[in-house]
């Protein structure tokens, strides 16, 4: 009967959590994003764009990004070739909204949660901006592996890194196995 509690526990933790932050995330976006006539990202999506274009251009690229007109994507251009858009789903915010539920049901000391949410949230969005720019160039000199960069190669990095920092606070910070 106890682990039937403690599942159940975190379960209602879990969607009460990713459904609140998701619900405040629907907000954000249905406040900051301008959908018709014309088409503005939302800041945060502007921020993922300006950090990846900065990181590209350590590495010597050129970079140009700009709103696009027709759409809610930011365009990004690599040495004046327009190669990925970048749209509110490249942001990373829902991997982090998922992150955070999975910490916070799986309880861990207040402090503890809080410095581990920050260090995970700080991960996934270093490695997406990566990512992106990685795309990017990748796109840039091969573009027959976009596809499978795209869908398959990045994907599995930042799932299987989101997997391992959960398994990381489950071993290590989670009160769960601090009882019994």
């Amino acid at each position: 009967m106890k682990k039937n509690k403690v599942v159940i526990l975190f379960l209602v933790k879990f969607f009460l959590v990713y459904f609140s932050l998701t619900v405040l995330y629907a907000i954000y976006l249905s406040n900051f994003q301008v959908k018709g006539a014309v088409f503005t990202c939302a800041p945060i999506t502007n921020t993922v764009t300006n950090h990846s274009k900065i990181v590209a251009e350590l590495f010597g690229y050129s970079i140009d990004t700009f709103q696009n007109q027709d759409e809610l994507s930011m365009q990004f251009k690599v040495n004046g070739k327009y190669l990925v858009k970048i749209v509110e789903g490249c942001t990373s915010v829902s991997i982090m909204i998922l992150f955070l539920a999975f910490i916070i049901a799986f309880s861990g000391r207040f402090k503890s949660t809080i410095l581990y949410g920050i260090f995970g949230i700080f991960l996934i969005y270093s490695t997406n901006i990566f990512r992106i720019v990685t795309l990017a160039i990748v796109i840039y000199h091969y573009p027959e592996y976009q596809d499978i960069m795209h869908s398959l190669f990045f994907p599995t990095i930042i799932y299987g890194m989101v997997f391992l920092l959960w398994i990381i606070w489950v071993n290590k910070y989670a009160l769960i196995n601090k009882k019994g």
